[in-house]
């Protein structure tokens, strides 16, 4: 069994090389310079692969997009990807500290579910957040701010790189306990339904996570309920340095919990003398239909295809409950910066990946094809973002360290803190806020 494993690696290692699609078909446009990005013409794109469905229809491969929203698409992601190789120099001149888990090669997740959702849902991830905090609505200062320990950060400088949190735009956070993040989501979902406010939760996991017992309990109950949880499996093939294969006996995540065979002793000659076939053949479909969770496997490196399936997934789940997703996606960094990333996989793969999925360059040649911009004027967005990330980077290191007194912050409802005393119980240290 594990030879053949070992056989066949090569082989899962050109699945992971999906080649970029041309582009398919458009709604004819004009030759349009970048500052007139906000043209709302509308084009109509094809995902680059089709979408594998479990136990439901898919989504059409059309996708409409604007020229607006494709420069936006380049920008944002092009954003992200500068933003975490800054922070990958940070951490080696030893100004970010502890851990770090990094985002580049995911960027299309991020960037593609935002298009699909508003600020008014709610998003709740693990460690890997810095992207998705950004999608989010926060900036440059607050990440670098944060990742460097600093006041400015998001979570004022205590939480670091796991505990990225935007509760005003609906992000949960930054989890560091591996799939804990899966049940609060479904919390998260509980509460909207119980409100009634017609928005849904996007609770992410890796394919890491996708072992967890708590995924399944929660999966459980928000079947029970219906409630609008959408659970997405970001799937970038290793669980910190363990490829799928050897982690998961079914690594098809979106169809999880139906390769082990079983069998049931239907108590017929009861519901014989009580009904007759035709409503018991009635009973078992209606039966089926209510426990099915719907399934999709998406190609999480196409921003369009992420877009798309999002869209669907939140019009699902507002009227039937919850459903999971796929997202086929790759990292380029490791696990995180303590791990090189390339002990447990070929170098050619990772450049593979970069060469024939990226989902920047994707993005670019749609650009190109459409001529909605020049190479030269992306390269200029580019330069830009740069800047602008160098620039946080600055005012980030001029932001003073947390004073001591935050170490007492955020543990008690504020007005309801404690007194602090010394060992004698005799002198007040703190009062805690």
């Amino acid at each position: 069994m594990a030879l053949s494993h070992i056989a066949s690696s090569s082989s899962r290692s050109k699945n992971l090389l999906k080649p970029i699609a041309a582009v398919l078909s458009c709604t004819p446009s004009l030759r349009r310079p970048i500052s007139t990005s906000s043209d709302s013409t509308t084009l109509t794109i094809e995902t680059s692969v089709p979408f594998t469905a479990h136990n439901c229809e898919a989504p059409s491969r059309s996708v409409e997009t604007t020229p607006k929203e494709l420069l936006s698409f380049f920008h944002d992601m092009a954003l992200m990807r500068r933003m975490e190789i800054a922070a990958d120099s940070l951490y080696k001149a030893k100004l970010i500290r502890g851990f770090c888990h990094l985002y580049d090669g995911q960027e299309a997740v991020a960037v593609g579910m935002e298009a699909a959702i508003t600020k008014k849902d709610s998003i709740i991830t693990a460690y890997r957040d810095h992207c998705t905090f950004i999608g989010r609505g926060g900036t440059l200062l607050e990440v670098f701010s944060e990742l460097m320990g600093r006041q400015d950060g998001c979570s004022r400088g205590k939480g670091g790189s796991m505990h990225f949190y935007k509760k005003e735009s609906g992000f949960y956070g930054g989890h560091g306990i591996v799939g804990a993040q899966i049940p609060l989501g479904c919390g998260l979902a509980f509460a909207q339904k119980y409100k009634k406010d017609e928005t849904v939760t996007f609770a992410l996991y890796g394919d890491g996570a996708a072992n967890q017992g708590q995924l399944f309990e929660a999966l459980n109950i928000a079947a029970l309920w219906d409630l609008p949880a959408i659970l997405v499996c970001e799937n970038n093939h290793y669980g910190m340095g363990t490829a799928e294969w050897r982690a998961a006996k079914s690594p098809a995540y979106y169809k999880r919990g139906d390769y082990v065979p079983g069998l049931k002793a239907f108590l017929a000659h009861f519901l014989l003398s009580a009904l007759n076939v035709t409503r018991i053949s009635a009973f078992l479909r209606k039966d089926a239909c209510v426990h099915y969770v719907l399934k999709w496997n998406v190609d999480g490196m196409d921003v369009l295809a992420v877009k798309q399936v999002c869209k669907f997934a939140k019009e699902h789940a507002l009227k039937n409950g919850p459903l999971i997703l796929e997202m086929d996606t790759y990292r380029y960094h490791g696990h995180s910066m303590s791990d090189p990333g390339s002990t447990y996989r070929t170098r050619d793969e990772i450049s593979g990946v970069r060469q024939e999925r990226d989902p920047i360059e994707r993005v670019r040649k749609l650009i190109l094809a459409h001529d909605l911009a020049t190479e030269k004027e992306l390269k200029d967005t580019e330069k830009e973002l740069r800047k602008e990330v160098d620039e946080a980077i600055a005012k980030a290191k001029e932001s003073p360290m947390p004073d001591p007194s935050e170490l007492f912050t955020n543990i008690y409802v504020k007005g309801l803190g404690a007194e602090s005393f010394g060992a004698d119980r005799k002198e007040v240290r703190v009062v805690l806020p």
